[in-house]
């Protein structure tokens, strides 16, 4: 099959943040053929690309190249060439010491489209994030961006450090760590006063940010102290000093935690977004796939005899997203449920059924299958289809049956172990893990294996609710925190108010 003409797209990742990626460049990347992606490139933007991608990492490592920069442009070239649609994933912006400039001189020799897709730099997220406004109109009009590393091998000189200390301004040197002490000093020498303010700020815009404040005395001491290493932004000059009282990112509830989430991934954005809102650092390694259930024509027999039943009952989101989303796939529509009552546990799987343009006419207050069937009261003599998991819990089934309904059980769908499964050892230093269902449990420990127990033991265990903390029990696991609320929203709660009386991270 012939390809269209090719393309090369240069796009800034940003600085860590995956937030902070422009919409241009997510469009990009998710149309993409052909990912060539930076060391520093937030691996959740990888996840983004379509699946069929090829994805290789082509940056730099502290100064070490993975691939020759050569290399990477006939890379580029060569792919467009072939007509594939090419994202030069870089951290930060791909025209600030980022040698994008480089690469698209290099396709338009080859006569190569490409597009240039700015991103944020570190050099301006990385202060922010730490509470320094590079620009203020009681401190500073000027901001000059420095390499620490400057090309060819070139160190800077006496002339470029007095042409810097001139500028009254602020100063942001950006990869400055292996340099640092030589800046300071030169500033130093060039005439800046040694209590001018300044500070390093490593890994800035993510939860792993530290923050070394100073000045251009003993800043370079501090840092190296505190046993700082690349990435590093050196900002020096008046605003540097207002990080202490305008650090707003490190004074999130949950900056600094490493959190597991172990939901499907196509679920665990939610959960991520949450705890990430709040700076924590998201760890995702799922437990679970959803898939079809073993017997699809047991699903589209419910749907032939929808007329029968006095209530569909779905106890989950997923099973409320599967079985009305096959409802209607399957050429019937929303008015097959005219006459049937619905009832949902849980506010989540509610608002699945809501979105369709439904009601739910029962829904207990305690997010639980058994408090479901009090809430549909007197069910003596009706007919209930209950729409859930392959293997699920009978206690619903059986506590309706117990009260004169003649139910009806159909799988939806199955949950099984991901067919791609994470590096375990990923997970080594979490602060804690989250399951939201009895599958993840178990799941979570059969894919440890016999690193399962020690790596529980080595933080805090969260479970979304009773079913799920007894499932932990039951595997002789005590939960160290069950949420009171059986939500994501209610467990990043009682996540934030634990952390909170634990004190500050160490």
């Amino acid at each position: 099959m012939s390809r269209g003409r090719g393309k090369v797209y240069l796009v800034g990742a940003g600085p860590g943040d995956p937030g902070l990626m422009t919409l241009r460049g997510l469009d990009c990347l998710r149309k993409a053929e052909v990912v060539l992606y930076d060391k520093l490139v937030n691996p959740f933007l990888l996840g983004l690309a379509p699946e069929s991608a090829d994805k290789t990492l082509v940056g730099k490592s502290q100064g070490r190249a993975t691939v020759d920069q050569k290399e990477i442009e006939s890379m580029l070239v060569e792919y467009a060439q072939a007509g594939r649609r090419v994202v030069r994933l870089k951290g930060g912006d791909p025209f600030i010491f980022g040698r994008g400039g480089e690469e698209a001189e290099a396709c338009r020799a080859a006569g190569v489209d490409f597009e240039v897709v700015p991103g944020v730099t570190s050099a301006i997220a990385a202060p922010a994030y730490a509470g320094i406004p590079l620009s203020h109109r009681e401190h500073s009009s000027i901001i000059t961006f420095v390499t620490g590393r400057p090309s060819g091998g070139r160190e800077l000189d006496r002339e470029d450090f007095a042409a810097l200390a001139r500028s009254r301004g602020t100063l942001v040197f950006l990869m400055a760590m292996t340099r640092m002490t030589d800046i300071t000093a030169g500033l130093l020498q060039a005439g800046l006063a040694t209590s001018t303010p300044a500070a390093a700020v490593r890994w800035g815009t993510t939860p792993r940010q530290v923050t070394v404040a100073g000045d251009l005395g003993d800043v370079a001491a501090k840092a190296s102290a505190q046993g700082l290493r690349p990435p590093v932004v050196l900002v020096v000059g008046a605003v540097a000093a207002l990080a202490a009282q305008l650090d707003w990112y490190a004074r999130l509830p949950l900056f600094g935690r490493r959190i597991v989430v172990t939901r499907a991934a196509h679920q665990a954005g939610e959960l991520r977004e949450r705890l990430e809102y709040l700076g924590a650092e998201v760890l995702e390694f799922p437990t679970i796939e959803i898939i079809d259930p073993a017997e699809p024509a047991a699903v589209e027999k419910a749907y032939s005899a929808l007329a029968v039943y006095d209530w569909l009952v779905v106890s989950s989101r997923n099973g409320a997203r599967r079985f009305l989303d096959g409802l209607l796939a399957s050429g019937r529509d929303i008015r097959e449920l005219a006459g049937v009552k619905i009832a949902a546990v849980g506010p989540a799987t509610a608002a699945v059924v809501e979105h369709k343009g439904l009601r739910v006419a029962a829904r207990p207050v305690e997010y639980r299958a058994e408090a479901l069937a009090e809430a549909m009261g007197d069910v003596d003599g009706t007919k209930v289809l209950v729409a859930g998991a392959q293997a699920a819990r009978d206690v619903l089934p059986l506590r309706l049956r117990q009260k004169g309904a003649h139910v009806d059980v159909v799988s939806v769908y199955r949950t099984v172990m991901p067919r791609s499964k994470g590096n375990v050892g990923d997970l080594e230093n979490a602060d804690m893990i989250t399951f939201a269902s009895a599958s993840s449990v178990r799941n979570f420990i059969s894919m440890a294996g016999d690193c399962a127990q020690g790596l529980l033991d080595s933080m805090y265990t969260v479970a979304i609710g009773p079913v799920t903390a007894s499932c932990l029990e039951e595997m002789g696991l005590e939960p160290d925190l069950v949420a009171q609320e059986y939500t994501v929203a209610g467990m990043v709660e009682a996540i934030t108010e634990f952390f909170a009386n634990k004190g500050t991270v160490q």
